[in-house]
């Protein structure tokens, strides 16, 4: 029998379809539970779950696929938990910049009152990772009435931040106005109104929104920087240029301040607080929606029963565990500055926290909202030069933890690649703030006439409960019983930094 030329190519298209298709499909094996009907099909693994399931949570219970009560109740209590951790981590930046909010507005109202640390930021203000080198300015504005005028003054470098921690824009040296002072105008979410000429614009996220910025010591005195900023600085509404509200500038040197968030349950009540009084039409559905399954939704009152209290208590003291653990025991190799060094950096995925355009990095963002504040791209900048760098370190030469009990040395190598300056400033792991001992600042810094460099050029830094003999201005004292962590500050870093052609040693155990 002859077969056409068209029957035999279309036979050899099914023969060749049948077996694409039985290569992809799933095969069903196995033996339908009795009693076998006419339509039974065996089913693979994974499509039904067996009567008990042995899990973290402990033996699960099902009836022909449906979890038993006491399963239930397990499995709930759990997913609750599990939302409530993410809730947690994700609300780490909000709830940091509502105390910072709290704190700042019980010296005095929004708008018209401006603390500023006149005499430097010491280890008696307990906030994430502030620098004692240079004088703070540090303020919120409220938006609620409609746009504000922010009179800077020059000679500052600062940012603008709003409740959510996201940045807003740069006021100072790596702002618009380059350092040269300016009117910056800041616009309330969704401002459809007319922005006049001849301001800087900023329009934030947030009704609530923090400006900070420093200003830098002169000749060894931070006057002069303080002086300008109290001459110049002026908040007012758009169109009241004329009759401007004064200024209540208040010192905050010298005080005992705290600003650091609570990690329990009041966690939550301040994450409540940001989501009822702020828009949230610019945060994304996923996180929002992490929020409302424990019960924080925007227009509903905050009212968990004892079951859901319990857990988000429980959710508190793991939140903050895993954000220590983020923090201090990083796992990450992106968040590593050099190869063979123990120096981390404070962004992983950059300012924006993204592991690629668009992809959030969770683990940047609760890696730095954990331990401090302040965004802005001039802390990630590569611009040489400009900006800042804060490479830092929990951990000695062998990778073991900071102890305050024992002595170690960090080696700076000659030529330090700074425009103007670098810093070494110690903080308590507890409070993620500068550590508090006899000494006022607890730092060692070039802007220190009297630290001295080896022959060769290098510095070395000391760390310890004592002072090596003749080396006090190079020692930063360390309390035993509690661990500590570091960051090497360099301001205006030049290219060796880039291109990691100078690299700090690792901090090493002194015998």
């Amino acid at each position: 029998m002859k077969i056409s030329r068209r029957l035999l190519t279309n036979l050899l298209c099914v023969i060749f379809l049948s077996s694409a298709f039985q290569s992809q499909a799933q095969p069903l094996t196995g033996t339908p539970a009795p009693p076998a009907f006419k339509f039974t099909t065996p089913m693979p693994p994974g499509v039904v779950v067996p009567d008990s399931v042995d899990t973290r949570l402990g033996t699960l219970r099902f009836q022909g696929g449906v979890p038993d009560q006491a399963s239930t109740d397990r499995i709930y209590d759990n997913l609750d938990f599990q939302r409530a951790v993410q809730a947690y981590l994700l609300a780490l930046p909000v709830v940091n910049q509502m105390a910072n909010r709290a704190a700042i507005l019980a010296m005095g109202p929004a708008n018209t009152t401006v603390p500023i640390w006149e005499q430097l930021v010491d280890s008696r203000t307990v906030e994430l990772t502030a620098n004692d080198n240079t004088p703070y300015t540090w303020f919120w504005i409220d938006l609620r009435k409609g746009p504000l005028v922010v009179e800077a003054p020059p000679k500052v470098l600062g940012t603008v931040n709003d409740i959510w921690y996201r940045w807003a824009g740069d006021i100072g040296f790596t702002g618009p106005d380059r350092g040269e002072g300016g009117k910056y105008i800041v616009l309330p979410p969704g401002y459809t109104g007319d922005v006049p000429p001849g301001y800087h614009v900023i329009r934030p996220g947030s009704l609530s929104v923090w400006i900070v910025w420093r200003s830098f010591v002169v000749d060894g005195s931070p006057a002069p920087g303080v002086e300008l900023v109290k001459k110049v600085t002026k908040v007012y509404p758009l169109g009241q240029s004329a009759t401007p509200p004064a200024m209540n500038f208040v010192d905050m040197s010298g005080k005992p301040f705290n600003m650091v968030g609570p990690g329990d349950f009041r966690f939550w009540e301040l994450l409540n607080a940001a989501v009822q009084n702020e828009p949230t039409e610019s945060l994304d559905l996923t996180t929002l929606g992490f929020w409302a399954s424990i019960g924080i939704q925007k227009g509903k009152p905050f009212a968990p029963d004892e079951r859901m209290k319990k857990i988000l208590a429980e959710a508190a003291a793991v939140g903050d565990a895993t954000g220590r653990t983020i923090f201090y025991r990083n796992r990450e190799k992106e968040a590593l500055f050099f190869d063979n060094r123990k120096w981390k950096r404070p962004f992983i995925g950059g300012y924006k926290f993204e592991w690629q355009p668009g992809v959030a990095n969770l683990t940047g963002s609760a890696m730095y909202f954990f331990a401090a504040t302040g965004v802005t791209p001039a802390m990630d900048t590569q611009v040489v030069g400009e900006g800042s760098t804060y490479p830092w370190t929990a951990t000695d030469s062998d990778n073991n933890p900071l102890d305050g009990g024992k002595s170690y040395r960090l080696r700076l190598p000659p030529r330090v690649p700074v425009k103007t300056f670098w810093s070494v400033i110690v903080y308590d792991a507890q409070t993620r703030s500068m550590l508090q001992t006899d000494a006022q600042f607890p730092s060692v810094s070039s802007q220190n006439k009297a630290v001295q460099s080896n022959p060769d050029g290098s510095v070395d830094v000391y760390f310890g409960p004592k002072a090596p003999q003749g080396r006090e201005s190079n020692w930063i004292q360390t309390v035993p019983g509690k661990s500590w962590f570091t960051i090497l500050r360099l301001y205006g870093p030049l290219e060796p930094w880039f291109k990691q052609e100078w690299r700090p040693d690792d901090i090493v155990l002194q015998p």
